[in-house]
């Protein structure tokens, strides 16, 4: 927020665009768009310097937790009418358009729209074993036992033959759901229900690790390295 006093609260040691850069980095989103709104509440209205600012001490600030400024899209909007956000403002002559640089290739642009579509879709784990966590484990009348979770790398189908680590329980899916539709094969990023043979609710829990027991099912490790952001 581009407002007087706004932008100042939120990059201040405990802002909230600190904490949301930080946490975006944490997790994993490798790439940013830096949306520089409220320009309508500058001081004057729309006001180049201000902007300028804003991404001097932004692109300083992300660039210490790891991202690279470069490869980073700042637009100055306003959502009250929509400046900048589909189509160039009037009222922001100054504002030249954006441009980012990173090693897949250039891209630029004049509104927020354009630089959304300039993201470049992540490549999902597909090729890598079947890692899928239980986030929870239902008992469904008609249906049976159905584990609930987001596949982290591999593909999981029916007819798959998978084992719950640390339980070391085998057996088979008999179907893959996602939003109430039955799935062919569930992909990482996917967040589906999956109903198991033979295996009871009490069985299972939340935290356990879904495998294919024939293609590198998961197993106990001695050490393991691990990311602590404090």
């Amino acid at each position: 927020a581009a407002g007087t006093g706004e932008f100042e609260a939120g990059i201040s040691k405990n802002g909230q665009t600190r904490e949301h850069a930080l946490l975006a980095f944490t997790l994993g989103v490798k790439q940013l768009i830096v949306g520089v709104n409220k320009m309508d509440s500058t001081e004057p209205p729309f006001s180049e310097s201000r902007f300028e600012e804003i991404k001097k001490e932004v692109s300083s600030y992300i660039k210490k937790i790891g991202y690279n400024p470069a490869a980073v899209a700042f637009v100055p909007i306003s959502g009250w009418h929509g400046d900048n956000m589909l189509e160039p403002s009037s009222k922001m002559p100054w504002f030249k358009g954006w441009a980012v640089e990173r090693k897949e290739g250039k891209a630029d642009g004049k509104c927020l729209i354009e630089a959304l579509d300039a993201i470049l879709q992540p490549s999902r784990p597909t090729e890598k074993p079947l890692r899928l966590p239980l986030q929870d484990v239902y008992k469904i009348g008609g249906i049976g036992t159905v584990p609930v979770g987001r596949v982290e790398t591999g593909v999981l189908k029916p007819g798959t033959v998978v084992v719950f680590a640390p339980a070391n329980l085998t057996t088979e899916v008999k179907s893959v759901e996602m939003h109430h539709e039955a799935l062919q094969e569930a992909v990482p990023g996917d967040n589906v229900g999956f109903n198991v043979k033979n295996v009871s609710v009490k069985e299972l829990r939340r935290g356990y690790v879904a495998g294919d027991s024939k293609a590198s099912p998961p197993r106990g490790a001695a050490d393991f390295t691990a990311q602590v952001i404090v």
